[in-house]
């Protein structure tokens, strides 16, 4: 097993430690430098080969079930909610949504409530001078592929604290205090507000000074690696994507761009000192703007109540085929805590296509983010992507009722397409939910005065926005994370 050793001796062994990160650089720095590595321990390559083994080690199983047979759950007699027994874990409940100035201004929907802040921690350690990742081979029964790299630990509260009655969650003990290792990066970030009311997940990095035993389904991957493996379709879950997203960078050597323009900009737009069409303050204050420009109310309601959603025999779903539908699932899967189960997971009807817009402006890299409001997001608005939506709800709309540049990421022409992935969201929670992120380069005529909901931002003032939390939405903290697989 590959492991190190601490100094002894206590005072002897925070001096050392003290001087050992000194010596080793700032975390950004030392994040950068892993970012353009190669394991120590597998070739990427070896990595995907390695995936594909813990496939097949397990016999892992997942089959539609009508709510009847959904053993642990149900629905009450008074509300018609969808909950579990313990009242733990989380619930399916109508939700009525408010939204001024909006082309919907009313209307009802399910929504989860999960009212507990989960851990999405990924331990990371030094082996030959570069930082690498515990990164998890984890089956979700919703993943299409079930099998998907993962944080060291993705655990709701509900499960850490063992309501299953399953096995204890591996590695916990480094995320939570009193824990083992050095915090590098900690925030609270929400996740989708379209499907969960409210929902928060506590997004943390940990470096870990003593040794550290490497399980089975676990591997020790550089950030470069694990950057490699995002560019591939379903390789890399959500849960991975936003805590790559909130670690640290620094800028790279100025010459790691090569002759590529697109590549030299973006490394300047990781430079703190870099010129940027707006500063920080003036993004807070957009977003501060808009959360007061749009009014949003939301009430629970019960699911009973949610008008033009029926329940059927194996599915809660809207009459008109659309949006989305709540099923039920049977799942086996024997290497995780508890070997089989049931639950309800959310199906969305389409795929969705999510697309950040990037243009070069002073020869720096900028992100064009739109202010979006969610039906069950906590703090109103959010930066997103500068595309976020699902095309085939807007198919039959005129020109000027469908999302401001879906017309325009539709029609975009290879040449200008930097990133273009199929990637699924929150397995455990949502059956299938796939997205295509794209980064597209617009051309040089592309207008830089955009639209009052969206702004131009580098990638550092993003970075800069994620030490806080409902500044940018899941989705742009995948399409964040996408971003720097391309420096």
């Amino acid at each position: 097993m590959p492991c190190s050793r601490a100094a002894a001796g206590p005072r002897r062994w925070r001096v050392n430690r003290l001087s050992s990160v000194l010596d080793r650089g700032s975390p950004a720095e030392r994040f950068t430098a892993s970012a353009s590595a190669q394991g120590r321990f597998r070739s990427t390559e070896d990595c995907l080969h390695w995936l594909d083994e813990q496939r097949a080690l397990q016999s892992y199983a997942v089959e539609r079930v009508p709510f009847d047979r959904l053993q642990g759950w149900r629905f009450t007699d008074d509300t018609g909610n969808l909950v579990h027994h313990s009242g733990r874990f989380f619930t399916v409940e109508g939700l009525q949504v408010g939204l001024r100035p909006f082309r919907v201004p009313t209307w009802t929907q399910p929504i989860i409530v999960q009212r507990e802040i989960g851990i999405l921690g990924i331990l990371v350690k030094e082996f030959d001078g570069v930082l690498h990742c515990l990164m998890q081979a984890k089956m979700e029964p919703g993943n299409r592929n079930l099998v998907q790299l993962s944080p060291t630990v993705q655990a709701t509260r509900s499960n850490y604290m063992r309501v299953h009655q399953g096995r204890a969650i591996p590695y916990l003990e480094h995320f939570v205090a009193p824990r083992r290792g050095r915090v590098v990066a900690d925030s609270l970030q929400s996740e989708q507000g379209g499907w969960f009311l409210h929902k928060r997940n506590r997004n943390i990095v940990v470096e870990a000074e003593d040794d550290v035993e490497v399980l089975p389904g676990f591997c020790w991957m550089t950030i470069g690696q694990v950057q490699q493996l995002l560019r591939l379709d379903d390789v890399v879950n959500m849960d991975a994507r936003t805590v790559l997203s909130v670690m640290p960078f620094a800028r790279p050597a100025a010459d790691s761009g090569g002759a590529d323009p697109f590549r030299s900009a973006l490394i300047r737009s990781l430079d703190p000192e870099a010129a940027s069409v707006h500063t920080v303050t003036d993004a807070i204050s957009w977003l501060t703007e808009n959360k007061a420009r749009f009014e949003l109310t939301q009430r629970r309601i019960p699911l009973l109540d949610t008008a033009g959603w029926h329940r059927g025999a194996d599915e809660i779903a809207h009459v008109s085929g659309g949006y989305f539908s709540i099923v039920g699932v049977d799942v086996r899967a024997r290497d995780r805590e508890v070997a089989a189960w049931m639950q309800p997971l959310l199906r969305p009807a389409a795929p969705g296509r999510l697309a950040m817009l990037v243009r070069r402006i002073d020869g720096v890299l900028h992100v064009l983010l739109q202010a979006r409001p969610a039906a069950g997001a906590l703090d109103i608005v959010e930066a997103a992507p500068t595309l976020h939506c699902t095309p085939q709800t807007f198919r039959t709309l005129p020109t000027a009722d469908r999302p401001q540049f879906l017309d325009y990421v539709l029609d975009a022409p290879q040449r200008q397409i930097r990133f273009d992935t199929w990637l699924s969201e929150e397995g455990g929670r949502f059956l299938h939910a796939l997205n295509r992120y794209q980064i597209i380069e617009v051309e040089d005529t592309f207008p830089t005065t955009p639209p009052p909901n969206f702004m131009w931002l580098t990638v550092r003032q993003l970075m800069t926005l994620l030490r806080f939390g409902n500044c940018l939405n899941v989705e742009a903290r995948s399409l964040l994370a996408c971003l720097h697989t391309l420096w």
